[in-house]
């Protein structure tokens, strides 16, 4: 009977201890009114571990271990779930707890996606019962815009991505410091370094060989391709898929026409539609495959004309398209910055992040704007010290500060900080770790 494994699973999870953990750069706030909290994302990137992060702030806060109810909806004990075990699964809860009938529960459940019909119960708890719900979804079938129409306005969804470089560091015990030695700052850099080829997942992160870390991106892949688009979509036909993902990736901070790829695609004999084409880049964005960037703009319709800038979730993604060939490491920490820039913008959905070219082909990297303004003007250069690098960068920043009106101008190099003042500008050269951290100067 699952009433017998449900009251199995509650009690070992009130007696088991919660897994130690990465202390994660996400702030979540919960709200007066009652809204579910959702959490998803990517594969992988850790969203079961930071609802028992969750759990432990609640246990700091002195919220006893038997008012906090955990459901993994994957536990195979359970299969296949109805809508009818989840009710159950509460009533089960409240016989063994009845004195916190009173009380405030938090009820996690995990993968909640397996439930056909879930949001019925979740609506009916939190209107009927004192709960606070949290969420998790995988992305292959649980997308930001689904949670808006199902929850009908009932839940806030945050974004769980993998690790920052910041989280990063703290995974591997390492400190940033204001001031540092010379022998700290070069241990900073190897961080740096292994974090732009290998990526901020959870497992690839505590793994040690290199040989197993390549494995298990791969399989990431796979997985991502699989799983979250081909079967969620129906997917036919499977090579156009995959040779549209590593063209999307392969281009990398260059703009990707859809046209030309076409073209190629048909050039080899490939038979698709653009349409189908343009279907399949949408699916790898809904389930974080990728992310894109359109153009800057103050016109909606022109930067929905505008080419994208495709780059990859995680940076471990570009690396095992791409280790067997030398590799251009601006394109790496280009990738970098845009994945930095997309966690701030799940953080603060007022902020919108896009790259400026004119026609001239002047271009900046990154514009960030907030509201109707713009906030910052962003070039990401590895070694400035090449004299035509650096006027070719400055000059498309001034140039696009003139239209924009941004006089926030930011280069992010490996290791140079310094700052200049050209035709009335001021501009900053700041070292990506610093950026990255959020180390003072």
């Amino acid at each position: 009977m699952k009433r017998d494994t449900f009251i199995e699973i509650i009690k070992d999870f009130e007696e088991k201890e919660l897994p130690d953990l990465i202390e994660r750069d996400i702030e979540i706030t919960r709200p007066t009114v009652k809204k579910a909290l959702v959490f998803i994302g990517p594969r992988r990137a850790g969203k079961t571990y930071f609802l028992f992060n969750i759990m432990k702030n609640l246990l700091g806060e002195g919220i006893g271990r038997d008012r906090l109810m955990y459901l993994n909806l994957e536990d195979d004990r359970l299969l296949p779930l109805s809508l009818t075990d989840l009710d159950k699964f509460l009533r089960t809860y409240y016989e063994i707890h009845p004195e916190n009938k009173k009380n405030e529960i938090h009820l996690f459940l995990d993968e909640v996606q397996n439930v056909d019909g879930w949001e019925t119960f979740v609506r009916r708890v939190m209107d009927t019962e004192n709960i606070q719900v949290y969420i998790t979804g995988s992305s292959s079938r649980l997308l930001s815009r689904e949670i808006a129409t199902s929850m009908r306005g009932r839940a806030l969804s945050y974004t769980i991505l993998p690790f920052s470089f910041l989280e990063y560091l703290k995974a591997h015990g390492f400190h940033r410091e204001k001031y540092m030695s010379s022998s700290r700052k070069a241990k900073m850099l190897s961080h740096l370094s292994n974090y732009i080829k290998f990526g901020g997942f959870p497992e690839v992160v505590i793994e040690n060989d290199d040989t197993i870390k390549l494995r298990i991106l791969q399989e990431y892949v796979e997985v991502m391709l699989v799983r979250d688009v081909i079967e969620r979509y129906g997917i036919k036909n499977v090579n156009v898929l995959k040779s549209l993902y590593g063209g999307l990736i392969s281009s990398t901070s260059s703009t990707f026409s859809t046209h030309k790829f076409y073209n190629y695609l048909k050039s080899r004999g490939v038979s698709t539609s653009k349409n189908t084409l343009y279907e399949y880049t949408k699916h790898l964005k809904d389930v974080y495959a990728i992310i894109l960037l359109g153009s800057f703009d103050y016109s909606l319709r022109k930067v929905q004309q505008s080419l994208a800038k495709p780059y990859p979730i995680d940076p471990g993604l570009l690396f095992i398209r791409s280790f067997r060939f030398s590799r251009d490491l601006g394109n790496s920490i280009e990738a970098i910055v845009a994945i930095e820039l997309f966690r701030m913008r799940s953080q603060n959905p007022q902020l919108e992040i896009s790259y400026w070219k004119n026609n001239n082909q002047k271009e900046v990297d990154f514009v960030v704007k907030e509201g109707t303004e713009v906030q910052s003007l962003i070039q990401v250069c590895y070694d400035v010290d090449d004299y035509k690098t650096k006027e070719r960068e400055i000059k498309s920043l001034i140039k696009a500060s003139d239209e924009s009106g941004c006089d926030n101008l930011l280069i992010l190099t490996w290791d140079k900080e310094a700052s200049e003042s050209i035709k009335g500008k001021q501009i900053a050269y700041l070292p990506l770790w610093k950026w990255l951290t959020n180390a003072d100067s």
